[in-house]
């Protein structure tokens, strides 16, 4: 058989030995380079525990006076604001996250249109940074007594510092899966790894936890609420790369 039938039929068998591994993995000559290659693809993932907490509070206020309800609001926020300073939250840790008057209409019988205006709603959101997640419930629980009336968001995440450095673990992670399976398929086709072509280093993900559990405030509002329970639980950081071998 010609030696360009015998290099077309072993990129054949890689592709199907490709689909059994984890990494994409797929061999060629390419027409631009006498180099034979090996094209590699591996992605490592690190299991860690959350280290920062975003918590979203709102005050909502409604009154049929624009004003009034502005004022009100702006009392139970200041409130809130102060629990939580006093609390040992810095001041750089909080930041207005939203704020809005609505207007609330009814309907018009006769008209059959919202045109007369029942009360004025007004909503203050308050984003709080935590870097101390396992005080989480105990912020939760400050915030709400002292005149929050909803929870809109509640992150467990992974700060800057971790994330980078939990993505260095999951890139070498990466390589080591990409390099096995490389061995693997070279080892396979009686070929060996000689050096490096090409490296590509993939994007990193890291997931937000989400628990919106404690949205809805009226029943602790109310009193009698056990302390708020909130469980960092686990996240995976994923990092991948790609890798071209020269075999020989």
């Amino acid at each position: 058989m010609p030696m360009k039938g015998k290099i077309a039929l072993l990129g054949v068998a890689l592709m199907v030995l490709c689909a059994a591994v984890i990494g994409g993995v797929t061999a060629q000559q390419p027409d631009e380079s006498k180099d034979k290659v090996i094209h590699v693809s591996g992605t490592g993932k690190v299991t860690t525990t959350p280290d920062l907490a975003i918590i979203v509070f709102a005050v909502e206020t409604e009154h049929a006076d624009a004003k009034v309800a502005q004022q009100q609001n702006a009392q139970k926020m200041d409130a809130v604001v102060n629990a939580l300073k006093a609390a040992g939250v810095p001041a750089k840790d909080l930041k207005t996250a939203g704020y809005s008057i609505t207007p609330v209409t009814e309907k018009d019988e006769k008209l059959l249109t919202s045109s007369k205006v029942k009360f004025y709603r007004v909503t203050n959101s308050l984003r709080v940074r935590l870097d101390a997640i396992d005080r989480a419930g105990d912020i939760v629980d400050l915030a709400v007594a002292n005149g929050a009336n909803r929870v809109d968001q509640l992150t467990l995440t992974l700060s800057d510092e971790k994330q980078q450095e939990f993505r260095a673990e999951a890139l070498t992670a990466a390589v080591k899966q990409a390099r096995g399976d490389a061995d693997a398929v070279t080892a396979a086709i009686g070929k060996t790894i000689i050096d490096v072509k090409e490296v590509n280093v993939g994007g990193s993900y890291v997931p937000m936890s989400y628990d919106n559990r404690y949205a809805d405030m009226e029943m602790m509002v109310a009193g009698g609420a056990p302390p708020t329970p909130i469980e960092a639980g686990e996240i995976d950081v994923t990092a991948s790369v790609s890798i071209t071998y020269v075999i020989a």
